[in-house]
């Protein structure tokens, strides 16, 4: 089951989605290190292997869900 990750940045209008394969627990770990550092950055692998990096002196929140495996239609 994929997770998705929703990704707040300062100053930008839109928010990333990154739907990964990794865990909940995974993403937080690797979300609390980053932040253990002013000047961390933030990396998480999406499922088709595309990396995003943001620095978490620009985070302005991070939300971890889960997916729907199998979604059709128009996402909330």
């Amino acid at each position: 089951m994929s997770v998705e990750v929703k990704i707040g940045v300062r100053n930008v209008a839109r928010e990333l989605v990154v739907d990964t394969d990794e865990t909940s627990e995974a993403v937080s770990a690797a979300l609390t290190e980053a932040l253990g550092s002013e000047t961390g950055v933030f990396s998480l692998t999406d499922a088709k292997g595309k990396v995003t990096l943001v620095p978490v002196a620009n985070l302005a929140y991070v939300e971890i869900g889960r997916s729907v495996t199998g979604q059709v239609g128009f996402r909330s």
